[in-house]
């Protein structure tokens, strides 16, 4: 996954209270009954977080990591180890991307856990992780030529820049569907399901009002920005809208003070200050696209430079691709870009409203 940076708060009140992450195959307490482990992941993003909430004589678990073998050799040795002795009691995901749900159908199979989820989660994996050669149809590669790509840069996006979707086992064939608003009761503690939306559709997150504590997966992380992105599939969506409007959520839903438990990076305080950073890094690189867009038409390939000036690799191409026309899409839907006019087989182009 690409996920662009921002800045660190300094003295606004955004804090860490574990200056280090766990070693990879161990685990540590971060409240009574909540372990934190870390998964490697052979991205630039090189982890991911995994959780274990105590679940009466076991362990509630909480996403994956990648269907790889690093992967299954850091849960056997984590199972080997400090997990050895307690059973896990079941598996609950936060959405459909690979770095999450990748074990799943691993792990519940190995340990005869019930899968907990969304609908969007469950059908999404099914549709895109475990079908990604459905991608490279016409169609879609159409999507990519249409908005600028050159299409040698469209077919590598189509197959190799897809790589990350096909590491995946196969799902169990029956699940348990979570919905927002429901409380899902894990031990002795109560837990509130929200939905957050914008990276992922239907994204499950956790908060337990009793203990304050808040598992946004993906959703608000402490350093960086997750990616949000419009796909093939949707191509008149507006994610960057919804996820705006899921911060502004949180931020009425979820104490400022709450300890914030990501699906990447350390764990954290200050999540008001975060969300607001977030919006304020969208809506600066909104600016950018304004910018360059009252000058000349653009279109979504010729504005990925302007949001992303390193050299991208297929993997990071795809994502830095589908963000960037996230912006697009949100500034169309705001009315603050217009299509401009173009015959048919031509490159789509957007100018700035007068």
């Amino acid at each position: 996954m690409l996920k662009s940076s921002t800045p660190l708060s300094a003295g606004l009140g955004l804090t860490l209270p574990f200056a280090e992450p766990p070693e990879i195959g161990q685990v540590r307490e971060v409240a009574p009954g909540i372990l934190w482990t870390r998964i490697p992941l052979p991205f630039r993003l090189d982890h991911v977080n995994i959780y274990l909430i105590e679940d009466g004589d076991g362990w509630a678990v909480l996403d994956t990591g990648i269907a790889d073998d690093p992967t299954r050799s850091t849960w056997q040795a984590l199972l080997a180890g400090p997990l050895a002795g307690r059973r896990l009691t079941r598996l609950i995901i936060t959405h459909f991307h690979p770095d999450h749900i990748g074990l799943a159908g691993w792990l519940c199979e190995q340990f005869d856990l019930p899968l907990l989820t969304s609908l969007s989660s469950y059908l999404g994996c099914l549709n895109i992780s475990l079908n990604p050669e459905a991608k490279e149809a016409k169609p879609y590669r159409d999507f990519y030529l249409g908005h600028g790509m050159a299409p040698e840069t469209a077919d590598l996006v189509a197959t190799r820049g897809q790589a990350y979707l096909r590491m995946v086992t196969p799902l169990p064939p029956t699940f348990t569907r979570v919905v927002a608003e429901q409380v899902l009761l894990i031990g002795g503690r109560e837990f509130e399901v929200l939905f957050g939306d914008g990276h992922a559709p239907d994204q499950l997150m956790l908060y337990c009002a009793s203990d304050n504590i808040f598992l946004p997966a993906d959703q608000v992380l402490a350093k960086i920005t997750p990616n949000i992105s419009v796909w093939e599939v949707d191509p008149d969506g507006d994610p960057l809208g919804l996820y705006l409007r899921s911060l502004n959520m949180i931020t009425k839903r979820i104490p400022a003070d709450a300890l914030v438990l990501p699906g990447h990076q350390l764990p954290f305080r200050g999540l008001h200050v975060r969300c607001q950073e977030l919006v304020d890094h969208h809506e600066e690189r909104c600016a950018r696209v304004a910018k360059a867009c009252r000058i000349k038409p653009h279109s979504v390939a010729d504005l990925v430079p302007v949001l992303f000036t390193r050299p991208l690799d297929p993997h990071q191409l795809s994502f830095a691709f589908s963000e960037t026309h996230a912006h697009v899409n949100a500034m169309l839907h705001r009315g603050e870009l217009v299509w401009t006019e173009a015959r048919e087989g031509m490159t789509r182009t957007v100018i700035a409203r007068a």
